[in-house]
């Protein structure tokens, strides 16, 4: 699970996630869509990882009932904030890996490459149990991760692996000031990790570095095709597609992202 290198760091991540963090192009229809047909067999929709909102307050302002879980209380805090002017929306703070709600939902949705926070095959296994203990019988669940790009990977066993780039730059969506975020990526083959390394620096008006905020590696699972349909058939799954995009393209070599479909089989 992210692990933050200070409390600082942790609430900085919470306060302008919003602002760094784009929808992936058809991400939000697709959801909205499959939450629909959900909110008419009168069942809700739970998500995991749910953050600072992003998705599920969406789904919640076209009337469906959404729990969100996540582990943070920072990301919460800003969910909560968002949206309390909403009563269709419950925010949770639990681990995906063993939460229990006491409820059964229509649709379980896991955005944003947050499954790849789950490093060990244990901890994978026992996050997709505890979703389909939270499913009904023919639930539907989906689960968004990255498609690995090997020669990416492979560069990050090299020269390019820990080296610091800038990867961005914003405006703090409180204080006013210029942010840049400088990043570095490694690769560990043997357990196919990779570990995201970021730093952000507030900038003066003259362009100088005025403070400088270390977030510390975050440690994220590189999930294959078979391995992911191997843990959800081993879980109780049955997979219904997976997609290389949110619009339901095929899934290709030259997919960024891959989006599992998959239904709890019925005991």
């Amino acid at each position: 699970m992210a692990r933050f290198a200070t409390e600082r760091a942790r609430a900085f991540y919470a306060e302008t996630y919003d602002t760094v963090v784009p929808d992936w192009p058809g991400e939000i229809d697709f959801y909205r869509g499959l939450a629909a047909k959900t909110m008419a067999k009168g069942q809700a929709v739970l998500e995991i990882a749910c953050g600072t909102g992003r998705v599920a307050i969406r789904l919640a302002q076209v009337g469906v009932d959404v729990v969100g879980l996540d582990l943070s209380a920072a990301m919460l805090a800003v969910a909560r904030e968002k949206s309390r002017e909403m009563s269709n929306v419950r925010w949770v703070e639990g681990d995906m890996r063993s939460f229990d709600l006491g409820e059964a939902f229509g649709l379980v949705i896991i955005p944003g490459h947050s499954f790849q926070n789950i490093l060990t095959a244990d901890d994978q296994v026992a996050t997709l149990r505890a979703i389909r203990r939270h499913l009904v019988p023919r639930g539907l669940l989906v689960v968004h991760v990255d498609q690995p790009e090997i020669d990416w990977l492979g560069d990050l066993t090299g020269d390019r692996g820990g080296v610091f780039e800038t990867t961005d730059s914003f405006v703090h969506p409180k204080t006013g000031r210029s942010i840049r975020t400088l990043q570095a990526w490694s690769y560990e083959p043997a357990t196919q990790t990779a570990i995201s390394h970021k730093v952000w620096e507030e900038l003066g008006p003259d362009g100088q570095v005025v403070d400088r905020l270390d977030r510390g590696a975050i440690r994220l699972h590189v999930v294959f095709r078979f391995e992911m349909e191997h843990l959800l058939a081993r879980c109780g799954f049955t997979v219904e597609a997976a997609y290389g995009d949110f619009y339901r393209q095929e899934l290709r070599d030259d997919s960024s992202e891959m989006i599992w479909m998959a239904r709890r089989r019925v005991d």
